[in-house]
Order: structure tokens, then C-alpha cells, then sequence
């Protein structure tokens, strides 16, 4: 079986700090004047090399997204939406461009059950001299039932999930606008948050891909994941996804 096999220094991720799960804990990200590697400031969107490095063999960054630990993407101005990700979407395309790289991965955490760490709003990026691209995903999974279109990009539920429920994608055609692109996803994360099952939510991923000069990114609400997926490989195609994009359609975008 060809996969990506990737060593993880689990002495490092030791030393980590965990403000998610240990509310004591001092967060190094509003500790700004402490921080260490800074590569560019914009405002109080930060962008710096990872001083916990648990992926051997690549370079980890770190894009702080502002100042304000207990806040996140629902909350944020449009224009500060939107200088986030197109800040974080400069920093990565700059290193994929590098040559450095045969792949960069820019995806976010948030949540308990979202694989981080750290509560302060952060997205990460990290790039590999070696990887097999062709490996990372299926075209296929960040297709689906459109809710909405503009300026070069669509916004879908997919109908071929990576995992299982309630996977909202966002893709941009070459030359689309990236500020359709945050607003978008500045929608996918307050209803995955917010409306998405009577349960709520209190974690999710964003994963941005690339291919063919197009740029794709999927919203995934984080839960525990299904047995059927972690031991078969078994991806579920639930039956309401023509009602979630009806759902997000009314909330967002009823008076569009």
C-alpha cells in the first residue's frame, strides 16, 4: 500500500503547550513580545516558524490570525476574514513557490477534536522536501450539491465526503476571488459551529489543496470519528446533504 509515512518526534510534542485542555496554561501566542522566528507582521496577524517541531524532516509555521485568544473566524469583521485568509494564502503559495518544497500543507485546527492544542485562533503550514501530492486527496471529495456561486468560486456539500457528515467545500477557480473565498468560509465555520447538528459542535478543520492552478479548502466538523472509517476505510455518504445546502442556502443567502 502506497502511503505518506511521516516521523513525529513525540519527545517535542511533550513539551507542547495545551491550552485547550489545560486552562492554567499561559498561551504563547498572546505572548507576543516573547515570540521567537517572526517573519512577517501585519498588524496583529503573525506569521513565524513553529518552535515545536514534531514533523521530522519539514519546516512548520504558524499564522497567528490576531490578538484575541477567546475569538474566531465567526466573529470577525468581513475585512479581517478576508486579510486573514489572504494573508495565509500569500505565505502559502510564497513557500510552495520557494522550490524548497515538494508540498505545503495549510490547514487549521480548532477545538478539542480538532488534533490541536492551542485555543488562540492560529492556522498552520508546513513544508515537506519530499511528499507525494497525488496522495493527499481526491479531487472528488471537495465536489458536491452547490449552495452558492460567485466571482469564480463555489461553495458545496460534498457528495463524496473524505469522511462522513456535513463536509462544506469552497472552490476557487483559477483566477477566482479570494475574498469569495473567505466569505465563504467565514459561512462553512459558523454553520458547522453553530447550526450544524442539535448537538453543536465545538470543533473543526479547515484543509486547503491545490491542483491545476485551482485552490479548493473543506470545512470539516470535528466529532468522534467513525470506527468504519479509522479501521475499513469506509466513507459514509449521509442522505441530508440536499437538505444542509438547502439549510445553509436560508441562512446565509436567502436574500441574496
Amino acid at each position: 500500500m502506497e502511503i505518506n509515512l511521516i516521523k513525529f518526534n513525540t519527545d517535542v510534542g511533550r513539551t507542547k503547550p495545551a491550552t485547550l485542555f489545560h486552562a492554567e496554561t499561559a498561551c504563547p501566542f498572546c505572548d507576543v513580545e516573547n515570540l521567537t522566528d517572526i517573519i512577517e507582521t501585519d498588524g496583529d496577524i503573525i506569521f513565524l516558524r513553529n518552535k515545536y517541531k514534531v514533523i521530522e524532516g519539514a519546516d512548520q509555521f504558524v499564522l497567528i490570525e490576531g490578538r484575541e485568544c477567546n475569538s474566531d473566524m465567526p466573529a470577525y469583521s468581513q475585512e479581517k476574514m478576508r486579510r486573514v485568509i489572504k494573508t495565509g494564502v500569500r505565505h502559502w503559495k510564497n513557500l510552495l513557490a520557494s522550490g524548497k518544497y515538494e508540498e505545503v500543507l495549510f490547514f487549521k485546527n480548532y477545538g478539542v477534536m480538532s488534533g490541536g492544542t492551542i485555543r488562540h485562533p492560529h492556522m498552520q503550514l508546513v513544508g515537506f522536501p519530499r511528499l507525494n501530492s497525488d496522495l493527499l486527496f481526491d479531487e472528488a471529495e471537495l465536489r458536491g450539491v452547490v449552495i452558492a456561486q460567485r466571482d469564480g468560486v463555489e461553495f458545496n456539500v460534498s457528495n463524496c465526503p473524505r469522511v462522513g457528515f456535513g463536509e462544506l467545500n469552497v472552490v476557487v477557480e483559477r483566477g477566482g476571488s479570494l475574498d469569495a473565498l473567505a466569505d465563504f468560509l467565514q459561512v462553512g465555520v459558523d454553520y458547522v459551529m453553530n447550526h450544524f447538528n442539535r448537538r453543536r459542535f465545538n470543533s473543526y478543520n479547515i484543509f486547503f489543496y491545490r491542483r491545476d492552478e485551482k485552490i479548493f479548502a473543506k470545512v470539516m466538523s470535528r466529532y468522534a470519528t467513525s470506527p468504519y472509517f479509522v479501521g475499513y476505510n469506509i466513507h459514509f455518504l449521509p442522505n441530508n446533504v440536499e437538505r444542509v445546502a438547502d439549510e445553509v442556502r436560508e441562512i446565509y443567502f436567502n436574500n441574496d
